[in-house]
């Protein structure tokens, strides 16, 4: 019997998996070691190797031995920080807490799992490596923006589990749990975009003007022809921020149909990478004559109970007309609301397109090409936007040229995708 025992424990630890486990660990490890040895952290490389190495082997061993090992580097720690405290230093909380999270990371890995450890050490990877930002974003916040991200978390995990999940009409148009997520999703987005924007705004116009296009292109757009107006930006800086907002506004229609409907991306796909593509060879060549510039835009947070509330009640009524635009006018009446709604909001017309996908209302095809209008008919409808607050006719036929250039490439793309 004891051999018999002695052989299973074996067979449980064959030398491919163990291999695999030690190389994970060690790669976590050093992944999150490297970045405070370069921090220039008492613990570092090899203290992080081998504490996600000793957590994975303690995990092999028996759960009772992780804990005792656990004991252990937690030991350490107290000596680190006691030593610190005598050297008339700060103590090393955050390294600390990392120490034990890599140790975790460890135990995992030695419990078989390998996208839990892995992800989570990329992610306090990045966690630690911006610290600057995070520190720079943190105090710069308002009142309204932590009320921003109370909200978002109202919405996702408060009010949407108390949704009815099944359609509340007769039409079979609105499902509340499943408008809801989208809702949900979009202002994710919309608040990830406006930290990045808060965090990596001030490095620069071009990037500012990305940025601000993810969150929201026509008000990106009316921030960026102010300062031209003004005397503040050149209109060949001008003229590559204003086309970023709408390569911006191209990628987030592009992200939201991959989430929501991944089947139909490729229809949607070469046109919307060709205006891209076309827009970003115009960028490049105005920034090499203008330089770059310190300017910045400011836009306010995309979630608010306002800013929710409208783009349910819009996204909802996108979706009715839309679905009854292609259920009594067949596919020429869901690409006429398309192009409508571009004009009035695009990221909740692309969502409309995918959610009718979801719903087999209507073929990929048809929604690609829908994205596609609504993303044409949004740049459009940002000229009037930039005409009126940059004052400048030499500025406004530029990009309304520019513009003409890209429309003319993406329904030339929309066309030869569909031969």
């Amino acid at each position: 019997m004891e051999l018999k025992a002695i052989g299973l424990l074996a067979s449980s630890f064959s030398p491919l998996s163990v291999a695999a486990k030690i190389g994970v660990s060690l790669g976590i490890g050093l992944l999150v070691g490297l970045e405070r040895e370069w921090a220039h952290k008492d613990l570092g490389v090899r203290t992080f190797a081998i504490s996600a190495l000793l957590g994975m082997l303690s995990a092999l061993a028996s759960l009772t031995f992780a804990i005792v090992c656990l004991v252990g580097v937690l030991i350490v720690i107290a000596y680190v920080n006691w030593h610190s405290v005598v050297a008339e230093r700060a103590p090393e909380a955050t390294t600390s807490v990392a120490l034990v999270a890599t140790f975790i990371l460890g135990v995992l890995t030695g419990q078989g799992h390998l996208f839990t450890p892995i992800a989570s050490a990329v992610v306090l990877t990045g966690m630690l490596a911006w610290k600057a930002e995070l520190q720079r974003f943190a105090g710069g916040l308002r009142t309204e923006e932590i009320r921003s991200a109370v909200l978002l978390g109202l919405l996702a995990f408060v009010i949407y589990p108390l949704l009815p999940n099944r359609f509340v009409d007769p039409w079979r148009l609105v499902n509340p749990h499943e408008a809801w997520i989208i809702v949900v999703v979009i202002a994710s987005i919309g608040f990830v975009n406006y930290v990045l924007l808060k965090v990596y705004g001030t490095r620069g116009i071009y990037l500012s003007g990305f940025l601000g296009g993810l969150v929201n292109s026509s008000a990106a757009a009316a921030e960026l022809a102010g300062p031209l107006g003004e005397g503040q930006i050149s209109a060949d800086v001008a003229t590559a921020a204003l086309l970023l907002t709408v390569v911006a506004m191209f990628a987030r229609n592009f992200l939201i149909l991959l989430i929501f409907a991944p089947t139909a991306v490729w229809s949607a796909s070469i046109p919307l990478v060709a205006m891209a593509v076309t827009a970003l060879v115009i960028v490049n060549r105005a920034r090499h004559r203008a330089g770059n510039t310190t300017a910045q835009i400011h836009l306010e947070s995309p979630v608010s109970i306002r800013y929710v509330f409208s783009f349910a009640v819009l996204f909802l009524a996108i979706e009715i007309v839309a679905a009854l635009g292609q259920r009594y006018l067949g596919d020429s009446g869901f690409l006429g609301i398309s192009v409508v709604g571009g004009l009035v909001s695009s990221a909740s017309t692309s969502a409309a397109a995918a959610r009718l996908v979801a719903h087999r209302q209507i073929g990929t095809s048809l929604a690609g090409t829908g994205v596609v209008l609504t993303s044409l008919a949004s740049a459009i409808i940002n000229l009037p936007i930039i005409h009126r607050r940059a004052r400048n006719h030499i500025l406004s036929r530029r990009v309304a040229m520019l513009t003409g250039m890209l429309i003319v490439v993406g329904i030339a793309a929309l066309v030869l995708s569909h031969l």
